[in-house]
């Protein structure tokens, strides 16, 4: 039977989402206790997507097949019962043996967390960026409203990334004000590697002033990533949530 489960993580401890030989990971993480609960039979876990070192995720979510009979709802306690603190699932369900949680995935929406206080906050360190530079929002958001919509985003991600389609569409880009902190979230059909740090870093120039928020399509036009700002630390993003058209 296949079982879908939506996962959080904190992201501080790990090299990333994915195996890699030799690094603590999510996905390595969650396929030893899944060995375990298999009495030794190696289960592989396939994830809507990757995360970076440091990067955290709400609602990221995984797929497998298992042949046990265990309920639904039985699936979170059995797993976090051989997980370790920094991962938790959040909710399991039976689902049609064709499900892929990277394929059946219809958008995406990450979250970055800018800490504005003017004395960086001890606690918050490895959960958000502290940028205590005064923003202007107006600004900020005048320049997403170019951003959103379909676009090549070749200018807002790695130089050398090795997808050769990078048109992507943002759906929406939000800015939410919470005390301290100002939040930006995307949501889009997909998001190229860094693209989002990327944009955000580019979205602080704007709110400093550095960049005209009407420079924005002149970016995205000229498809060069020496145009944009420069990529934010990975401790403030969060895979957010994954929608699927169910």
């Amino acid at each position: 039977m296949r079982v879908k489960c939506i996962v959080s993580y904190d992201g501080t401890h790990f090299s990333g989402y994915q195996v890699q030989p030799n690094k603590r990971t999510v996905q390595g993480e969650i396929e030893e206790a899944l060995l375990k609960l298999h009495k030794g039979q190696p289960i592989k876990v396939h994830a809507s997507g990757r995360t970076d070192a440091g990067v955290h995720a709400h609602g990221q979510v995984f797929h497998f097949d298992s042949c046990l009979n265990i309920p639904e709802e039985k699936w979170p306690y059995a797993l976090n019962s051989l997980l370790p603190e920094d991962v938790v699932i959040i909710e399991a369900s039976y689902v049609n043996p064709d499900f892929h949680a990277r394929f059946n995935a219809t958008a995406k929406e990450y979250r970055y967390r800018i800490n504005q206080q003017k004395v960086k906050d001890v606690f918050k360190r490895n959960y958000s960026f502290h940028y205590q530079y005064k923003l202007d929002l107006s600004a900020i958001r005048q320049a997403c409203n170019h951003l959103c919509g379909t676009h090549d985003f070749t200018s807002f991600c790695v130089a050398k990334t090795e997808v050769d389609d990078k048109v992507r569409t943002i759906y929406s880009i939000e800015i939410i004000e919470d005390d301290s902190e100002i939040i930006f979230s995307f949501i889009g059909s997909g998001f190229l590697y860094n693209m989002v740090r990327i944009l955000v870093g580019t979205l602080l120039d704007v709110g400093q002033g550095y960049t005209d928020p009407n420079s924005i399509p002149v970016i995205i036009e000229g498809r060069n990533r020496s145009l944009s700002g420069k990529t934010v630390p990975g401790h403030g993003l969060y895979l957010w949530k994954v929608h699927y058209d169910n």
